[in-house]
């Protein structure tokens, strides 16, 4: 289809109340998650901005952002959730964004802290260490975020534990 939007998806778009296309912007993190190759991936990066704008304010401002990414992301991902009829579409990646902040507020405030940061926690997401696995089993919004924040504190943990012995 190279870049032309299928009629049916300008319909539904069409269809769509602006609560449910902010809840649509929002859970795709502004685009992220329409990125045909690692959607997760994608929506990670996209939080770099978000934590570079925060990262100056100190952790305590990174875990406040991390605490409302994840309240709004309970609500956008639900409405995505129900309006496409999918458990944790693909698509929806602002969990990924609440959870990479989790890890970061941990993180030194450096290049390394970001980039090891962003490793780990993509580690995390992808294998899910318990309860991450449970969590993705609650209802609606809260499992499609829950998973990724306790993946974030997996991360957090790391990144403490690599600061504690001055790998970090």
């Amino acid at each position: 289809m190279g870049g032309v939007t299928p009629p049916a998806a300008e319909e539904e778009w069409a269809a769509a109340t602006r609560r449910e296309r902010l809840a649509h912007v929002l859970a795709v993190w502004f685009g992220c998650g329409h990125v045909p190759v690692a959607p997760g991936t994608a929506g990670t990066v996209g939080a770099v901005p978000l934590y570079l704008l925060l990262r100056p304010h100190g952790p305590v401002a990174i875990l406040i952002a991390a605490v409302i990414v994840t309240a709004v992301g309970v609500w956008a991902a639900g409405i995505v959730e129900r309006r496409l009829g999918t458990k944790d579409p693909q698509i929806v990646c602002i969990d990924e964004v609440a959870g990479v902040l989790v890890t970061w507020a941990a993180a030194p405030p450096t290049w390394a802290g970001l980039v090891v940061g962003f490793v780990v926690f993509r580690l995390f997401d992808q294998f899910k260490p318990w309860p991450a696995r449970r969590a993705e089993r609650l209802p609606g919004g809260q499992g499609v975020m829950a998973d990724d924040v306790v993946a974030g504190a997996w991360g957090a943990l790391v990144v403490l534990g690599a600061r504690g012995l001055g790998w970090l």
